[in-house]
């Protein structure tokens, strides 16, 4: 009898993260939230306040208890009607990436452990270049390596370092991962995790944690050309890279077709459960470049413009 690989490694610690020529690229891009941060008037990443910068913005009319510097003047001269003017004013943007560094990640060609640190370095250099708050956040059965309130381009030798430095060892246990995440991360802002999500605890509870936080969520599921289109044969021994557990198969048609559409079925469940809960979802091979992911899906998936 056979044993299948357990495991496949393009050694990531190795591997460059990010080109400059690539980082060039990514200058012109930005992270935005559609969630409403502070007051009734804010929205992605600028907020609508009155006279809080020179940008002008909008209208509204005037209630009583607004500032009477704010009037114009001139409309009430022409209109006779009071409008308050409102102007745009900077807001912090908070960005949040867990991905998920559990065993189960370091698998597949181009390995997947590798193919998320890279969008996790592409995500963070967008962040620092547009100096919001870059917080990273590697998982696997508990928050393995934290990087908190980084802010400027000058740090992202360091991020690169830091990413790099993350094994992908241990077991997924994404919900207690999600409720510490909750519990200690109080600012509101764009959170997007990273993962395979084959976690034998599920996804639900941890999404359900995370949406208690108010964030901006995405939801990106990263799975290697062997997981979607597996070609074994023959008598196997499987055995599960996180737990040891050991499963005895032959790897017929029948069986792997039985595989795939089950698969399917799984990730268009988690699909569906994130569209109902306002979740952005994204299923990414890791066959699929990298860089086209950041440039091109991220962006039509409204997380960068």
């Amino acid at each position: 009898m056979a044993t299948a690989p357990t495991r496949r490694s393009e050694r990531p610690d190795d591997e460059e993260l990010l080109s400059a020529d690539f980082m060039t690229r990514l200058d012109r891009l930005e992270i935005i939230s559609r969630k409403i941060f502070v007051g009734r008037m804010k929205g992605e990443r600028r907020s609508k306040r009155k006279g809080e910068s020179v940008e002008f913005a909008d209208y509204r009319n005037y209630v009583v208890g607004d500032d009477l510097r704010f009037l114009d003047w001139n409309i009430y001269a022409r209109l006779d009607q009071l409008l308050v003017k409102l102007f745009l004013e900077e807001e912090d943007l908070n960005v949040s990436v867990l991905f998920d560094v559990s065993r189960s990640m370091d698998w597949g060609s181009p390995n997947k452990a590798l193919y998320v640190k890279r969008v996790t370095a592409a995500l963070a250099y967008i962040g620092l270049v547009n100096y919001d708050r870059v917080n990273l956040y590697a998982y696997s059965n508990v928050l393995t390596s934290v990087m908190t309130g980084v802010r400027g381009r000058s740090m992202i030798s360091r991020v690169i370092e830091f990413l790099k430095s993350i094994p992908a060892e241990g077991g997924s246990f994404f919900a207690e991962v999600a409720r510490r995440f909750a519990l200690r991360h109080r600012g509101k802002g764009v959170c997007i995790v990273l993962s395979d999500f084959l976690d034998k605890g599920g996804y639900a509870d941890g999404f359900r944690y995370l949406l208690s936080r108010e964030l901006d969520l995405y939801a990106i599921q990263v799975l290697s050309p062997e997981e979607i289109d597996p070609t074994l044969a023959g008598d196997l021994k499987l055995v599960d890279v996180e737990d040891d557990d050991v499963a005895e198969i032959t790897a017929s048609r029948y069986l792997l077709d039985r595989y795939k559409q089950m698969l399917r079925t799984y990730c268009t469940e988690l699909k569906d459960f994130c569209t109902r809960r306002g979740i952005t979802y994204l299923f990414a091979s890791t066959r699929v470049p990298f860089d086209t992911l950041v440039l091109t899906y991220l962006r039509q998936r409204g997380l960068l413009r």
